[in-house]
């Protein structure tokens, strides 16, 4: 039998909650959601899986991208099966955007990009960021008694997926992140990163640092806070560590989604050569 919520919005936002759901996905939800009502322009009891279909097919007929529809379609199934507790299984699959291999710096170019911003503490939250593999929301939020400094470690609370994990505090920068708590008299519960205002740092402030670095050292590509994390993870690879330690750093479920990383670094940390050339075969004498 099927259940008729009073309100819609309220009760699709109560139960992704109740599952955990980080703000992101219950936004992206309730937004596909919103729409899909709005599309079929029926009474909540009264909507059905053909409804879902040709609203999907409307979807597909605007040139939303595969990866678009998957979303939409996962959040109807959420809506008809999990809040109405409607038995709709739509056997149906959008193709995901190809694959990209991310933007990444090189060792060379995160030196410099790094040693070009002049304000100290700004040095600092980019060094941070790059040297420990950190979402910019990760380093923003990160707290004061999430840091270890004796044992050079800190903690990632509630991260991507609701997820907590261990970061590797840098030694280049240690003494500097232990003299700006002391200097700035920060509290425990304090963020580390704080404005001369006290206040925390917003994302566009740090893309604008590294923006204004990378204009500076004539660095061109579209380098983003992002980008940071993408090198640290690829460097990582090219000195030598595995993939599974890799992938316990940034924090990710499947090791499948660190492997992009061995792709990006391969060309530099390997030593690849034809295998014609292990041969024995002679070049050809003019």
């Amino acid at each position: 039998m099927s259940y008729v919520p009073i309100n819609v919005e309220y009760s699709v936002r109560r139960e992704l909650e109740r599952r955990k759901m980080s703000p992101r996905t219950i936004e992206t939800y309730s937004n596909c959601i919103r729409k899909f009502l709005e599309f079929t322009n029926k009474t909540i009891d009264q909507i059905n899986k053909k409804d879902a279909l040709d609203f999907l097919n409307y979807l597909q007929e605007k040139n939303y991208a595969g990866s678009s529809l998957n979303v939409y379609h996962m959040a109807i199934r959420f809506l008809m099966e999990d809040i109405l507790r409607k038995n709709i299984r739509l056997n149906i699959k959008y193709s995901k955007r190809p694959l990209k291999l991310p933007e990444v710096l090189t060792k060379e170019e995160t030196v410099q990009v790094i040693e070009a911003i002049r304000n100290p503490k700004h040095k600092l939250m980019i060094s941070l960021l790059y040297g420990a593999g950190l979402r910019v929301s990760e380093l923003l939020d990160l707290k004061v008694k999430e840091i270890n400094f004796e044992n050079k470690y800190g903690f990632i609370r509630h991260g991507k997926g609701n997820k907590d994990r261990v970061f590797i505090l840098p030694d280049s920068i240690l003494l500097q992140l232990h003299e700006l708590v002391r200097f700035e008299n920060l509290s425990d519960e304090d963020c580390l990163f704080l404005t001369n205002r006290r206040e925390i740092y917003s994302p566009r402030s740090i893309a604008e640092i590294i923006k204004q670095s990378c204009k500076s050292v004539g660095i061109k590509r579209r380098i983003h806070p992002h980008t940071m994390r993408h090198s640290f993870a690829t460097h990582l690879i090219q000195n030598g560590n595995s993939v599974n330690e890799v992938q316990s750093l940034l924090g990710h479920k499947s090791p499948e989604t660190t492997m992009v990383y061995v792709h990006l670094a391969s060309p530099k940390m390997l030593n690849i050569k034809s295998p014609l050339d292990s041969l024995g075969y002679a070049k050809e004498k003019d």
